[in-house]
């Protein structure tokens, strides 16, 4: 199994242990800085941990952990020219599978112009970026993140995370990868399963996006093994529980 989206630098080595032994082989984790940050070379170190110390930690308990990494729309109130420079190195030296999360919060003009920017890198450098959809005013920010996105690279390259019931509509026709974040809070297991249910496996990943708040590291496998207990194909939830996300990184 693969857990598709998670911040392994706000988790504890334990948890890593627990995902493995529940049969997730692999997981993504992206960055996010939740604090604010006064200056870019704290978010530049702060990348840097995710890439050296998270994975080894990961390592050490059976994870083979993949990073992507970016200007989370939380932290686009620095000067973002160092990040970019670095991101075209991490790309060129193989170091990360996606640029991410990525995305748009509050519709600031420094967050579109950071996310335009990191879009045109990922279009460039033919890279994968998963794209942050926020918990409030989910929809309106949506549309505008749908509007940008063919306007800087091909939809084939994105994936929109955080998609629910309220937007997948918004969503479901486009070429872009949609993940289904399983999450107190945000979205149970028989709710990502009614999704599935409706619009089929081809287009999604699940996740768990585990991070400093209230969160579960075992939900991709109680999604997965829920899915199992209530008879669908195996085909389908091997589509979900790795293939379509080792097709889309290229695993």
């Amino acid at each position: 199994m693969i857990d598709t989206h998670m911040h392994a630098d706000a988790r504890s080595s334990e948890d890593f242990e627990l995902m493995f032994q529940s049969g997730i082989d692999t997981a993504i984790t992206c960055s996010y800085y939740p604090y604010r940050i006064p200056h870019e070379m704290i978010l530049l170190n702060h990348l840097n941990r995710i890439l050296e110390l998270d994975t080894a930690r990961a390592r050490q308990y059976g994870l083979d952990l993949k990073v992507a990494l970016g200007i989370h729309p939380t932290n686009s109130s620095i000067n973002p020219e160092s990040i970019f420079k670095q991101l075209y190195r991490w790309i060129d030296e193989k170091q990360i599978v996606a640029i991410g999360e990525i995305g748009l919060e509050d519709l600031t003009e420094s967050e579109i112009d950071i996310f335009k920017k990191q879009l045109d890198i990922a279009s460039e450098t033919d890279s994968k970026v998963i794209i942050h959809t926020p918990r409030k005013n989910k929809p309106e920010v949506l549309k505008v993140i749908l509007d940008i996105i063919p306007q800087h690279i091909d939809e084939k390259q994105a994936v929109i995370d955080h998609i629910n019931q309220d937007v997948v509509n918004q969503a479901i026709d486009t070429d872009c990868m949609l993940g289904l974040t399983v999450q107190p809070q945000k979205m149970d297991k028989f709710e990502a399963i009614s999704l599935l249910d409706e619009y089929g496996f081809d287009k999604f990943l699940l996740n768990s996006d585990i991070s400093n708040k209230p969160s579960d590291p075992l939900s991709v496998p109680k999604t997965v093994r829920e899915l199992k207990r209530q008879g669908y194909g195996k085909s389908d939830v091997e589509k979900v529980a790795c293939k379509n996300a080792v097709e889309f990184f290229s695993l």
